[in-house]
């Protein structure tokens, strides 16, 4: 339920293909399953176009902000290109048969990018002023050579990618304002180096124009039925348009091409020099004219006046069977080679291919490159490394066909030589070059493969009779030396020269044999020979003469060729190759002539052989894959294995490690007990002086208050006293010495009134204040002793979370130790277990001593029954003594605890603390304390006591007399706790009895 933005398909999986959605994200989808392979995503924007690698693993998505190279084997983003918002991107794409990502930006800047390491390689200059336009369409050939950029305007720009420079700018009719869209139209024959453009502009027509002539070839489309875009197969041969109606219109390329393939009539022209223009822009600008293409051969930009050459009807047969195809004449082409030596260097293809009449068979040729590569040629590289790739893919192209033409060409060990000169020549056109290399072997190979697969002994026969009669003297020292012909003519043969000629003395050898009859051929190795008899003369040594042979030397090949000349015409018609050879016959047209001049048995015998160690080396192959993946499987387990032992190896490892670890914390958590029990201890004790030391500062903090109170109190009587004597005397003294003062007298005696008045107010609330203060210590008294109840609570409760917390440490070591013992019974069964399969044993291997044996073991069973009888009747008693000592015991203890308890409760009657006794007594009982905890439970209320005792009513020597008893009380308690721990551990179980019976 998206919309697609973009398509992309020849994946290295065919059937797999790239979709791009309006959602942003793309799509893989599979044909044949019909399912969604991947689903990538990373755009912020919609997909404009996909371009694939031509190894069909990577991908490259390119939308308006950012363009993402993409690994197709994993679906995972490799690198991303990111530009600034304000320039944009118009397209990324993979140039074809090259690893160089081209870019193009909005602001017409393009840069190359190498692929592997995503460095920049070059940026394109800026184009040439007055010719700039907006760039929005592009195409590259299939060679990667031309770039063309289009816009809105009627201009292309054309870019050479090799210089990096605009070398054309195309001017496109007027009616065309826009370019919406451009494609080259591929060509199987022009070795990728595409002529032809398509061009869709605004007005819905496509335009496709040559780019060498600027002609327009012919047009798609119309204003009625216009086209909305367009796709050309790779091979070239249709165009598949989606028109605006809706419809999808198929187009084939070979009748819309049909007119302008036609020969053009025999032209007559004169090159004239192009004006210079005024302006650079001028000078690149070329216009796009209707009409039928020019001929290869037309110079760009020069004046063409042509004439019609009539042919003469009464002309003799001997003229018509010299004309040539392309209005040409044989023996004019002659006449002019023996004037000029050679054919001119822009004509001379053309030249050529109206010489050897070849047929341009199209579709057959189309057959036999269909066939694909020739199992003889697959690893060709290996035996003829070439740099370049291009001229080597042609080379196995070529070759192949030749191979599926004819079998014999795929078991010729030398065809590759023979055919490389002419690959190399017109490897832009393999079409042409297949033709060439046909033509040659049936002409000029004649009777080569008679004697296959040995050298042409018959061919090399008659050469050598050629060298004979012309240079007897150099034949002889040829033979002088045991040097055959195979060694001084075949080589020059089975490579055509290539191997001792430069490339121009080379073109202008094949322009005279190719103007002759086929024996010229053999006639031009002889006058090569005859042409290098002195140095020839002067070798000794048979490597010299194959070195000789086989690499360029210093010689004149004018002078070869006029000898060759001379050799036709002198050597006698008895031993003339003429004589042998057929003349010269052209391939037929339609269809190639079926070669089979050649032995079929051995050739279908070597084929056969090949076919057969084709197979054996394809099942070496396989069983080498089948043992590598057997070692590579044993390696794996090997490694699994090796894997597994390190693993157990460090779980044991880690084990053991483990093991010492818990045994370590065991250790240190056992040390911490220890170290948490001796602290306990000493805080235990040192609460025990703290209370004693509160004690007794209280004790004396009272002795001290009471005394100051009582020393007051005389103060305040005292003081009393001497005032009270002091008046009465001054009073009997005022009284006698001024009886007479009587008003005085009365006001004194007022004044004393009001003082005495005044001092027993003040002694009430003395009295007062005293009686209050009493009232706050009362109070401050009772606080203190419910803070010391509540601490005695939590002291309680912390006492029953530890015997809780003893009990359950101490069920732990009483299951550890069932465990262990179970272990051991374990370990004792195994060791039994065994020990019986070796007495079984030796009962097989000893039946004699069998009964004597079983006798001895009913005896010692009896015994140790007997004993274990004896042992657990011992066991019974000693538990019947040891519950009476304990039943005693705690009897005891309850005794003397109801004492010490009733020798507080009645020292505590009058403080009112008989009921909190009473409840705590209760409690204990409840609870049912064991005798380990009431001693210390006893020593806690008898401090209590003996405090609250202290500081009410018993006098120091009733406290100093009742600590004595509690501490000798505390005294008795532990002598008994040692007492009974000595007792338990003269109980311990015997060596021979089982841990786990003493435990139950």
């Amino acid at each position: 339920m998206q919309a697609c933005t973009a398509l992309a398909f020849n994946l290295r999986r065919k059937t797999e293909f790239l979709v791009a959605l309006a959602d942003y994200s793309v799509k893989c989808f599979d044909t044949e399953t019909q399912e969604l392979v991947s689903w990538m995503r990373g755009h912020d924007s919609s997909v404009s176009s996909i371009s694939v690698h031509g190894s069909g693993r990577y991908a490259i998505t390119t939308s308006t902000d950012t363009a993402q190279l993409w690994d197709l084997d994993t679906f995972q983003r490799k690198r991303k290109l990111n530009v600034r918002q304000s320039v944009g991107i118009q397209q990324v794409f993979f140039l074809p048969l090259s690893n160089t990502i081209l870019s193009c930006f909005k602001d017409n800047s393009v840069f190359a990018w190498e692929f592997d390491t995503l460095h920049c390689k070059y940026q394109l200059p800026t184009a040439v002023e007055g010719s700039a336009l907006h760039y929005k369409v592009f195409a590259v050939t299939r060679d990667g050579r031309i770039f063309v950029a289009g816009g809105k305007s009627n201009h292309l720009h054309l870019w050479c990618l090799e210089s990096k420079q605009l070398v054309r700018i195309i001017q496109m009719p007027t009616e065309v304002r826009a370019v919406r869209h451009l494609e080259f139209l591929p060509d199987s024959f022009d070795g990728g180096s595409n002529q032809v453009l398509g061009v869709l502009s605004q007005d819905n027509i496509m335009r496709f124009i040559s780019i060498e002539t600027y002609k327009i070839l012919f047009v798609i489309g119309s204003h009625e039925e216009g086209i909305s875009t367009a796709a050309i197969s790779p091979n070239g041969r249709y165009i598949a348009s989606v028109m605006e109606n809706g419809s999808l219109n198929l187009y084939s390329v070979q009748a819309l091409t049909q007119e302008v393939n036609k020969p053009p009539p025999p032209l007559f022209k004169v090159v004239e020099d192009w004006p210079k223009c005024k302006s650079e822009a001028n000078k690149l600008t070329r216009r796009v004219t209707s009409g039928r293409s020019e001929q290869p051969w037309k110079s760009k930009g020069s004046k063409i006046h042509t004439r019609l050459l009539k042919v003469q009807m009464n002309a003799p047969l001997e003229n018509k069977e010299n004309e040539l195809p392309g209005g040409l004449n044989k023996k004019r082409l002659q006449a002019l080679l023996k004037g000029y030596g050679e054919y001119p260097a822009k004509y001379r293809m053309f030249v050529w291919r109206s010489l050897l009449q070849l047929p341009e068979n199209h579709l057959a040729f189309s057959s036999l490159i269909d066939k694909g590569t020739h199992s003889a040629f697959v690893n060709i590289q290996n035996e003829y490394p070439l740099k370049s790739r291009k001229l080597l893919r042609v080379l196995q192209r070529t070759l192949s066909a030749l191979a599926h033409w004819s079998a014999i060409f795929g078991e010729t060990p030398y065809i590759p030589l023979l055919a490389f000169p002419f690959v190399k020549l017109f490897q832009n056109n393999q079409l042409i070059c297949f033709e060439v290399v046909a033509t040659v072997v049936v002409n000029f190979c004649q009777h080569w493969f008679e004697y296959f697969p040995n050298p042409p002994v018959n061919i090399l026969s008659m050469m050598e009779n050629i060298l004979a009669h012309h240079d007897k003297e150099l034949l002889q020292h040829l033979i002088k030396y045991s040097v055959t012909s195979q060694v001084y003519a075949w080589p020059l043969l089975e490579t055509l020269f290539s191997e001792v000629l430069t490339r121009e003395e080379w073109l202008k050898v094949f322009d005279n044999i190719f103007s002759n009859h086929p024996s010229y051929f053999l006639m031009i190795v002889v006058a090569y020979i005859i042409c290098s008899r002195a140095p020839l003369l002067l070798c000794n040594q048979s490597q010299d003469f194959e070195y000789f042979f086989h690499h360029r030397n210093n010689l004149d090949i004018n002078t070869v060729i006029k000898r060759a000349y001379h050799l036709m015409e002198t050597t006698p018609p008895d031993i003339h190759p003429q004589r042998v050879l057929d003349d010269f016959m052209p391939l037929t047209k339609g269809q190639y002539p079926v070669f089979n001049k050649y032995p079929k048995f051995i050739v279908d015998y070597q084929t056969q052989e090949r076919e057969r160690i084709r197979q054996d080396e394809i099942e070496y192959l396989r069983e080498r894959q089948l043992v590598h993946e057997l070692e590579a499987k044993a390696q794996e387990r090997k490694a699994e294995d090796e894997a597994f032992y390190r693993k157990q190896e460090l779980l044991r490892e880690a084990e053991e490690q483990r093991r010492k670890m818990v045994l370590e914390e065991e250790e240190k958590l056992a040390e911490r007990r220890r170290r948490l029990a001796a602290v306990r201890r000493e805080l235990k004790v040192k609460e025990l002086q703290f209370l004693d030391a509160s004690r007794r500062r209280f004790l004396k903090y009272q002795q001290d208050w009471r005394q100051t109170e009582l020393k007051r109190l005389d103060d305040d009587i005292a003081r009393k006293k001497a005032s009270m004597r002091e008046q009465e005397t001054a009073a009997t003294v005022q009284d006698i010495e001024v009886r007479q003062m009587e008003l005085e007298s009365q006001r004194q005696l007022f004044e004393q009134r009001l003082i005495k008045d005044q001092e027993a107010i003040t002694q009430e609330m003395r009295e007062e204040m005293d009686e209050r203060q009493r009232k706050a210590d009362l109070e401050d008294h009772i606080v203190q002793r419910w803070i010391e109840t509540d601490r005695e609570e939590r002291q309680k409760a912390q006492m029953v979370a530890e015997e809780n917390l003893a009990k359950a440490e101490q069920k732990c070591i009483d299951h550890e130790w069932r465990l262990q013992a179970l272990y051991k019974l374990r370990s004792d069964d195994e060791d039994r277990e065994k020990r019986y399969e070796e007495i079984a044993k030796l009962l097989h291997d000893n039946r004699v001593k069998e009964a004597e044996l079983l006798k001895a073991m009913r005896e010692a069973e009896e015994k140790k029954w007997e004993e274990v009888t004896w042992r657990k009747a011992q066991l019974e008693e000693e538990q019947k003594a040891a519950a009476a000592a304990d039943k005693h015991r705690k009897q005891f203890l309850e005794d003397e605890m109801n004492d010490a308890l009733e020798l507080a409760e009645k020292l505590q009657r009058e403080d009112g603390y008989f009921e909190r006794l009473r409840d705590l007594k209760s409690r204990r009982a409840e609870r049912g304390v064991e005798f380990q905890q009431v001693p210390k439970s006893a020593n806690i209320c008898l401090n209590d006591l003996c405090a609250s005792q202290s500081s009410s009513h018993t006098s120091l020597a009733g406290r100093q007399e009742l600590a004595r008893q509690e501490w000798e009380l505390m005294a008795e308690v532990r002598q008994l706790r040692q007492k009974l721990t000595a007792r338990a551990q003269t109980r311990r179980p015997p060596a021979h009895i089982s841990p786990t019976r003493w435990t139950t």
